[in-house]
């Protein structure tokens, strides 16, 4: 219940129109026919198979495809992207979702954080692209949720789990660089919801989740716009149904395929460039 009345030009004052933040007419729009072109001709040239309530890493060089792919039963996978050579660069959620919405699909590009600011990766076939906004205000691929992760469950159930997806995710970064858990992570940062399917309630305007539409066979294709080091996790809640950061749901592994464009790119394809921006950063006199 709010602890003050409300004013006398309420009314009007929620009736003003709203404004889009970031509108993009002037973003620049990714070249589909390049991509379509490319993603005709493709030669798988590695797979990773992460466990359920695990997570592996995988490397996707600049101009080649990855694909997450459902292999077993329905289940939702938790994505970290950096750059290869410079793990400081990764994923923004939050512009993304800034840019593009609270989910994304064909089209939609994952951009890298300040002060890098460009796209890592263009997401360029989607199976699920069909399921589009549900009755309930859910759609597929979310960048609204953070990961699951061990502190909150702690804060919320008292128990401690070690396979929320952020711990899975650790775990994997950890291992890739041959570092300690505490030194990976920092590392670890929000991410792709892959597969989940979720929304905010109208009236409390809580973020939901609702069992994923997901089927053996359907994936999430991407395009390496930079040299990749992803992250994927098989959240230890399945296909979010019920609950998560727990041994009660079922859960099923996740595949990762990487291709290479056997026709090539155009010669002047040049992987993404950083942001121009100066960095001056410079005070008003």
């Amino acid at each position: 219940m709010p602890q003050n009345q409300a004013p006398a030009d309420a009314k009007s004052r929620q009736a003003i129109k709203p404004v889009i933040v970031y509108p993009v007419d002037t973003l620049p729009l990714p070249d589909a026919k390049i991509y379509n072109d490319a993603r005709s001709h493709l030669e798988q040239i590695d797979e990773v198979i992460v466990a359920p309530r695990d997570a592996e890493c995988f490397e996707v060089p600049a101009g080649h495809f990855f694909r997450i792919v459902s292999i077993e039963g329905a289940q939702v996978g938790d994505l970290n992207l950096w750059n290869a050579a410079d793990p400081t660069e990764r994923f923004f959620s939050g512009k993304t979702r800034a840019l593009h919405g609270t989910h994304v699909s064909v089209g939609d590009r994952l951009w890298s954080n300040l002060p890098f600011m460009r796209p890592m990766a263009t997401i360029t076939y989607d199976t699920l692209d069909w399921y589009g906004w549900d009755d309930d205000g859910g759609g597929v691929h979310d960048v609204i949720g953070t990961r699951c992760d061990p502190y909150t469950n702690v804060m919320l159930g008292g128990e401690e789990y070690h396979y929320c997806c952020h711990s899975n995710l650790i775990r994997a970064f950890a291992k890739k660089k041959n570092i300690s858990y505490d030194e990976a992570e920092p590392f670890v940062h929000d991410v792709l919801n892959v597969f989940m399917c979720t929304g905010f309630t109208r009236d409390t305007h809580q973020y939901f989740m609702k069992a994923s539409p997901v089927r053996p066979g359907d994936y999430l294709e991407f395009f390496a716009e930079i040299d990749l080091l992803g992250g994927l996790s098989t959240c230890p809640g399945g296909d979010c149904s019920s609950g998560h950061s727990s041994d009660a749901a079922a859960c099923f592994p996740l595949k990762v395929e990487i291709f290479r464009p056997e026709k090539g790119l155009p010669v002047d394809w040049r992987p993404a460039e950083k942001s121009p921006y100066s960095r001056q950063h410079i005070a008003k006199d």
